[in-house]
């Protein structure tokens, strides 16, 4: 290969040297980036409307962990725009790679909120069916999700099929061994898949400077030869931009793309996390003036394609999904705890099943009604006594 060639190869891999973005904090319009076309209008209003429910979705959720109704919840308010756009850029047959804070993108995807918080109320593994919705089960170990999106972009190559995966991982990720086999891999075979970073700041309490010395993470995909890009994550518009590009690459046989959202988590790690620990208020203080949600907003009601009217619409319509998801979570779940047998192998092998009987009959007895037994006086015995002399 040439110089010239290796320059041209290089610089094709290369993300912008500044986060590529529509909109600027304050709701009005930056200055156009290179390269990219700002999604129309009708499709930033169904963005709006997909984060103000998801918001409200992850306000709900929070407040139902506080109640007890739910184990754990990690929260992705801030990364609101990251959530919606992933899913936006995809088709319904395209698959979709989730991490444990990616329950407003599953909600976007148009799964029942109460499926999606099944997993988080601990009653099953997956509360929602992964072939039909073609969105993996949420994954709680850092980036072994990646591995699984490039198997399954690989399948989907090989078969001829023109579906694509994208994978959901957060800055923590990129640490991880797992995500630069991934990265490796796919470049290799020229693998369908999205690697999409939401750089949050913090791995749990890590901050981003004590995980990596590059410039952004998006520079992590060069070595590997993979096309990278970095994006403003609290500019819908940007977002959804910049990952319609990655889908298209990924969709035309280009291989895979790597795309790094500057983000931020605005609540803390999880519910029994401490952030106060470790960042300040005037972090989250500079970081809520650049809230998503409020971005996007006064973006479009500059513009006049969101009126009051629109605004007041989607609001109720959220708070009718939150009224519906407290009513079902308020449900007691009923459990069977055979189901612990299910699905760990398509066929059982002979000692599941045979744990399996053992367990039923343990739990038939324990539900045998019991004989009574009369009384002898004996202590505890309810049964009034009565003494001689």
């Amino acid at each position: 290969m040439s110089v010239k060639s290796l320059r041209q190869t290089v610089q094709g891999l290369l993300p912008s040297l500044t986060p590529v973005r529509f909109v600027a904090e304050d709701g009005t319009p930056a200055k156009p980036p290179t390269g990219y076309t700002e999604p129309p209008a009708d499709q930033l209003r169904a963005a709006y409307r997909h984060m103000v429910l998801g918001r409200r979705f992850d306000t709900q959720a929070t407040a139902l962990t506080k109640q007890g109704r739910l184990a754990v919840y990690p929260s992705s308010r801030g990364q609101d725009a990251c959530q919606v756009g992933a899913v936006l850029a995809l088709r319904p047959t395209d698959w979709l790679f989730p991490t444990y804070r990616d329950s407003v993108a599953l909600v976007t995807r148009g799964i029942d909120p109460l499926e999606v918080l099944t997993l988080l109320r601990g009653d099953w593994h997956c509360g929602y069916d992964p072939a039909a919705t073609r969105t993996a089960p949420q994954c709680t170990p850092l980036a072994t999700q990646v591995l699984h999106a490039t198997g399954m972009a690989e399948s989907l190559r090989r078969k001829g099929e023109d579906g694509v995966a994208m994978a959901l991982v957060g800055d923590g990720a990129t640490s991880e061994g797992d995500f630069h086999e991934a990265l490796n891999f796919a470049a290799v075979f020229r693998a369908p898949v999205i690697f999409f970073v939401q750089n949050n700041k913090y791995a749990i309490s890590v901050p981003l400077a004590r995980q990596t010395a590059a410039p952004a993470l998006a520079y992590k995909g060069i070595g590997y030869g993979v096309r990278s890009e970095q994006v403003d994550g609290n500019d819908l518009a940007a977002v959804l931009a910049v990952l319609t590009a990655a889908v298209e690459h990924a969709r035309a046989g280009h291989g895979p793309f790597l795309v790094e959202a500057h983000t931020y988590r605005m609540d803390a790690h999880t519910n029994a996390d401490d952030a106060t620990r470790y960042r300040d208020d005037e972090e989250v203080e500079r970081w809520s003036a650049a809230d998503p949600l409020n971005r996007l907003e006064a973006y479009l009601r500059a513009r006049g394609v969101l009126t009051d009217e629109d605004v007041a619409a989607v609001r109720e319509q959220a708070e009718t999904m939150a009224a519906e998801l407290r009513a079902g979570m308020n449900a007691e779940s009923v459990l069977d705890p055979l189901e612990l047998f299910d699905h760990v192998y398509a066929e059982p092998t002979p000692q599941l099943r045979e744990q399996r009987a053992l367990l039923a009959s343990e739990l038939a007895e324990a539900t045998e009604p019991t004989e009574p037994t009369e009384s002898t006086g004996s202590v505890g015995s309810t049964t009034p006594q009565t003494q001689e002399g």
